[in-house]
């Protein structure tokens, strides 16, 4: 009896606890990994603090949540130029060209080249446009995948510390089952001692204690298996104890709900994270439609590089002029030989220069003299591109399509959730008024067989069938109390409405 009442009441709080904590559950902040716990009772909302701290679910789901931030950033970044600075050193051998004055050589030269680059789009279609929309959508939609990742944990925790709830309520029923038994018992033996009352009466009260002291131990096993459970959830070591805080459930009042089915659905799926972040997938898989599309546009973009380079091959001196007038003359050519004997001999040639004098090149100076710069406009049109374009629509067009689907799925799955808590609640009222009914019920009958057991008038068999009657149905009134109390939190879950009232 007391493990079938388990394993019904398993479901009845996992939206109630988590709701009646939802309040403070705004004032927690996660912060690095909890491995202890607090001294004394633990109350929900430590546990799910604890949880929330220690999941690493909600860390990846941190993680993707950052990431779609950096790619978002990143996105924003595209619509300025760039700038890239590039230097390079290099050593030439044998016949080579010389960088300083583009000429053949035979000699090693040393080089160095410099460059400062930048460009920048203009136009390519809008596509960093809807990039950057795209991104912000997906950043959205990311945290509100966060948040439905913590409500999932907040559930699970809230399920296991109702598991802890329930078991220790039935061991307090398994408790006083015993003691009762035990009051009987005693009460028996001394009326068969004084010959009232047949042995075979006391047999049958023994077999009962000893049934009744067997489903305390198993409610006790219980209660150990849902705080280990509570503890994995809460992700902290088993060999810790852990005491929880009880809360208090008033009876309920049974009236009609206030909300319509369609009413609650349509608060849901507008409040609930899971059923934002689809919507928000879609809009972004549109603008993925949108960044295809762009790719079949013209493209207009302007770039810039300012330059520079080194030879060792250039002369070590200059001639500067310095004033009018030219002077001739002869020197070795840089660039033309002949092959006397096998020696190669420079050609003398004949240079007029201005008047002037020669003067140090150093290596800044030839830098300076090397130096160019140059700006260039680009335009790019896509005329035939292998269909690329074309594919890369069709594939986001499937893509938009797909998260559509999984959005429906979305809906789908909280409009069932949704039919589904209002017909339990509405079930749960009906079986909670019979139950009242019963117990009281059951409580008279009981009273009247206590009475004329006490006088002898009924066997032990016929108390005990009594007595177990009371016990199931006061069992059952705790199951359909619970039951239709956490139902009514679950709609109210769903109408976003304030779970936590005095």
């Amino acid at each position: 009896m007391l493990h079938s009442l388990r394993k019904n009441l398993v479901w009845i709080g996992l939206a109630s606890l988590w709701l009646l904590s939802t309040a403070a559950l705004a004032q927690v902040t996660v912060q690095g990994q909890t491995n202890t716990l607090p001294d004394g009772p633990l109350d929900l909302e430590e546990a799910i603090g604890i949880a929330l701290r220690n999941n690493p679910q909600i860390k990846q789901a941190e993680l993707q949540v950052q990431a779609s931030g950096y790619n978002y950033d990143q996105a924003k970044w595209q619509r300025w130029p760039s700038l890239i600075f590039n230097a390079s050193q290099g050593f030439n051998s044998g016949r080579n060209i010389d960088p300083f004055t583009n000429q053949f050589v035979q000699q090693n030269v040393t080089f160095n080249n410099y460059q400062l680059s930048s460009s920048v789009n203009i136009f390519n279609g809008f596509q960093t446009q809807n990039t950057i929309k795209q991104n912000k959508l997906n950043l959205d939609a990311s945290q509100k995948e966060l948040e439905a990742t913590r409500n999932d944990v907040m559930l699970n925790v809230a399920l296991s510390y109702l598991q802890v709830l329930s078991s220790q309520e039935l061991i307090e029923v398994a408790r006083q089952q015993v003691g009762a038994t035990q009051l009987q018992l005693d009460r028996t033996q001394r009326l068969v001692d004084a010959g009232t009352l047949a042995e075979s009466n006391v047999y049958d009260l023994r077999a009962q204690l000893a049934n009744d002291e067997l489903t305390l131990v198993n409610a006790q096993n219980d209660l150990e298996l849902a705080k280990l459970n509570l503890k994995q959830f809460m992700n902290v070591p088993a060999n810790q104890q852990v005491e929880v805080a009880a809360i208090n459930a008033a009876d309920p009042s049974l009236r009609a709900y206030d909300a319509t089915v369609q009413e609650v659905y349509d608060t849901a799926i507008r409040n609930l994270p899971q059923a934002q972040a689809a919507s928000l997938r879609v809009q972004a898989a549109e603008r993925g439609i949108e960044v295809a599309k762009g790719t079949r546009l013209p493209s207009l973009f302007l770039s810039g590089s300012f330059s520079t380079a080194y030879s060792s091959a250039a002369p070590k001196q200059r001639y500067i002029a310095t004033g009018t007038g030219a002077t001739t003359t002869e020197v070795p050519s840089q660039s033309r030989f002949v092959q006397i004997d096998g020696v190669r001999v420079p050609l003398i040639e004949t240079i007029s220069t201005p008047n002037g004098a020669f003067r140090d090149f150093r290596y800044f100076d030839q830098l300076d003299f090397n130096r160019n710069a140059s700006v260039n406009l680009g335009l790019r049109i896509p005329i035939f591109n292998n269909y690329q374009a074309r594919y890369q629509i069709s594939n986001a067009i499937i893509q938009q399509k797909n998260v559509q689907f999984q959005g429906q799925i979305v809906d789908q799955q909280v409009r069932q959730n949704v039919e589904q808590a209002y017909i339990n609640m509405s079930n749960s009222a009906k079986r909670y008024t019979a139950t009242t009914n019963q117990v009281a019920a059951l409580q008279e009958a009981f009273r009247v067989a206590e009475s004329r057991f006490s006088v002898g008038a009924i066997n032990s068999v016929e108390y005990n069938i009594a007595k177990a009657n009371l016990d199931r149905a006061r069992a059952n009134l705790i199951q359909t109390k619970y039951d239709y109390l956490f139902r009514t939190k679950i709609l109210d879950f769903y109408m976003n409405r304030p779970l936590v009232t005095e």
